[in-house]
């Protein structure tokens, strides 16, 4: 199957974008001049734009054209979330070989847990071990 598009030259495309905003960039300047010319028909003279003598002043010769410059916006400083910080307390679980908690021991009572899975794998003859284990403090709200 052959393509139906054609590959694009895209400096070609970059020239021809650059060659038409300078011809828009020329046609806002003349609007400029034009609107100075109105100016001077205003007053009622309207030799004095360009001069007695047919010349145009020399304000218009001199003044090279200015590029209108794009005022950037100063970009909104990001919301960034904070995250909900809960207090974690770590406790002994016991458990059984398809990881089901069995007991769970406060800290400081490791030794109790470790008697307690040494009790349970001798009774049913299946494995059981103690490990920490987190878990979010529930902290009372009194009103």
């Amino acid at each position: 199957m052959a393509r139906g598009k054609r590959t694009q030259n895209y400096r070609e495309l970059r020239t021809d974008f650059d060659e038409e905003e300078e011809r828009t960039d020329e046609e806002e300047g003349d609007e400029d001049e034009d609107e100075d010319e109105d100016e001077g028909d205003e007053e009622g003279e309207p030799g004095e734009a360009e001069g007695e003598d047919g010349e145009e002043g020399p304000d218009e010769e001199e003044a090279p054209k200015k590029k209108k410059k794009k005022v950037k916006e100063k970009p909104k400083p990001k919301r960034t979330r904070v995250a909900k910080v809960t207090r974690m307390r770590v406790v002994w679980g016991v458990f059984n070989n398809s990881h089901q908690k069995v007991a769970e021991y406060e800290y400081p009572k490791r030794d109790e847990a470790d008697a307690h899975a040494a009790r349970l794998t001798a009774e049913k003859k299946s494995t059981h071990f103690v490990q920490p284990v987190k878990e979010p403090i529930e902290e009372k709200k009194e009103k």
